[in-house]
């Protein structure tokens, strides 16, 4: 094989460090300032990109902070709400109940009046029948009757 004979060994050498020559500074000249470009290019959009990013960020945590307290509000409102509505409730039930209540009173109170009622009633007629019946026992013991106020006097001390 040629190029393993030590003569040919110098004119490889000159023709490959040419060689190297050429293709590096053709693409080092030509390459590499367009490929610095295009990094350049990608590193500034990058940041950028975070740039944005981290302004998205901030403007999210500002939104969710304004959300949070928005909810909060709207649970406190809904609490005090909630809150004057149970007294109201409670107020309007206390006034139905005490309507209720003096409506009961009144009942019983009527009921208690036509309950005596009816036991001074029922007092008087039994009175009334026990005084007609000492009068006639005592009409039959000794053959005569009594006065009926003497009859009911004697009626009502034995009955009080």
């Amino acid at each position: 094989m040629p190029q393993f004979e030590p003569g040919n060994f110098i004119p490889q050498m000159a023709w490959l460090v040419v060689a190297f020559a050429i293709l590096y500074f053709v693409i080092v000249r030509s390459t590499l300032p367009r490929l610095g470009r295009t990094i350049d290019a990608r590193t500034n959009q990058i940041l950028g990109d975070l740039d944005s990013a981290q302004q998205a960020k901030t403007e999210a945590d500002r939104m969710q902070a304004e959300y949070d307290a928005g909810v909060a509000s709207a649970q406190d409102k809904a609490r005090a709400r909630l809150a004057e509505a149970r007294t109201g409730s409670a107020k309007v039930i206390e006034a139905k109940l005490a309507e209720s209540n003096a409506v009961l009173h009144d009942k019983a109170e009527a009921a208690q009046a036509s309950l005596d009622a009816a036991r001074a009633k029922a007092v008087g007629e039994i009175e009334a029948i026990a005084a007609d019946a000492a009068a006639g026992i005592v009409e039959k013991l000794t053959g005569t009757r009594p006065a009926d106020s003497d009859a009911t006097s004697a009626a009502r001390a034995a009955l009080g």
